[in-house]
């Protein structure tokens, strides 16, 4: 049984949207996980009560008495916040009492506790979130989402093998195209480092290696080759693309109900706006560390929240932590 410790209290809505999405993850999953949630016992128990069809066999309630707020600075947080839900639920991770962590909680702050509670891999030389997008013909990895505004040539390169991995293992898509992010295709295009990353890119033998890529790439097929999978640049590029996407079904909404709105109600339209919704890939891995966190938005819903228990499960079913500390080891050998 795949045990994952949900961050119970880590949301803007917790724990109502947390518990609504255990109890969905529980009803509508293989059932094979269980969830420990991990939070203020008199306040979660209430919103159990609310799923009185909520398999409670499944679930366990392991009590923390503090919470890691959006304001908390994050090595502060888990340096003076020791009993909050997020420290103690990725300690349960670390001692081996859970397989994997899921949180909607402050970003920095549990990127910067499982780096500190769980390690990294050996190689890897930073942690990085990765965001899907929507995109066609299928989903595709951008990474790094926010996490490093400043990264390394070398640290580019992780991000590489760290998304092509999860495309891998998780997505079941051989040999996943790879391309960095860059403001032209050439060679010569871009900063410093993202000259520097294009030629070590280009000598990994164990990646598939498009190139160069630009931004309108990631929403259609490459002209020449085709779906590109993973999609590297630094936090700063790609929190603004990740940021600057997410409007995308806010803007849609918007210009149907001003000038369709009956078709906004139409049931014709709902494959578009399944298609646009972020809560369809639940949350973000966070790749490189010990462990198998997945980073939720503070704002999301129980569908979302029942995705990222999804995609947290998948995860270990794969043996993905395994997978990426093989390849690391391999790389430095």
């Amino acid at each position: 049984m795949i045990r994952v410790a949900l961050d119970a209290m880590g949301g803007d809505n917790a724990p109502a949207v947390e518990v609504e999405g255990a109890a969905l993850a529980l009803a509508e999953l293989a059932a094979d996980f269980s969830l420990l949630l991990v939070g203020r016992p008199e306040a979660i128990e209430p919103q159990l009560a609310a799923h009185p069809d909520i398999d409670r066999s499944r679930i366990s309630i392991v009590p923390a008495t503090e919470v890691v707020t959006m304001d908390d600075k994050p090595l502060q947080a888990i340096r003076q916040k020791r009993d909050s839900s997020l420290v103690v639920g990725l300690s349960l991770h670390h001692e081996g009492k859970a397989d994997a962590f899921v949180s909607a909680g402050n970003t920095g702050a549990t990127l910067a506790a499982a780096t500190v509670i769980l390690g990294l891999h050996e190689g890897v030389d930073r942690a990085t979130v990765a965001s899907f997008f929507p995109a066609l013909p299928e989903p595709i990895l951008v990474l790094d989402a926010g996490a490093n505004v400043d990264c390394s040539a070398r640290e580019l390169v992780n991000f590489a093998h760290l998304g092509a991995l999860y495309m891998r293992d998780v997505l079941h898509r051989e040999n996943p195209k790879v391309g960095l992010i860059n403001v032209g295709e050439e060679d010569e295009k871009g900063n410093k480092i993202a000259r520097e990353a294009h030629l070590l890119l280009r000598a990994e033998s164990r990646l598939n290696y498009v190139g160069n890529v630009e931004g309108r790439d990631i929403v259609v097929p490459h002209p020449e080759h085709g779906p590109i999978d993973v999609f590297v640049c630094d936090g700063f590029v790609g929190n603004v693309v990740l940021k600057f996407y997410e409007s995308m079904s806010t803007l849609v909404k918007a210009l149907l109900e001003r000038d369709t709105p009956e078709l906004l109600r139409s049931p014709d339209l709902r494959p578009l706006m399944k298609f646009l919704d972020y809560g369809e890939y639940g949350g973000a891995p966070l790749l490189g560390v010990r462990g198998v966190p997945i980073i939720c938005h503070g704002s999301s819903t129980a569908f979302a929240v029942k995705n990222a228990i999804r995609m947290a499960v998948e995860s270990v079913r794969t043996g993905l932590n395994a997978h990426i500390a093989a390849e690391f080891a391999q790389h430095d050998g």
